[in-house]
């Protein structure tokens, strides 16, 4: 993978994450993101 794909892929996890914050209003809210993030990688790997 190019050095450009590594850096666009990085800003986007980042943008998104950030996103994600600014969407949760309390930490019990990030808490359950995080929680149904986890589920959704679990699910995707079995």
């Amino acid at each position: 993978m190019s050095n450009t794909m590594k850096k666009f892929l990085a800003i986007l996890m980042i943008s998104g994450m950030g996103l994600g914050l600014a969407a949760c209003e309390t930490a019990e809210g990030f808490g359950e993101d995080v929680e149904d993030a986890g589920e959704a990688i679990q699910d995707g790997a079995s």
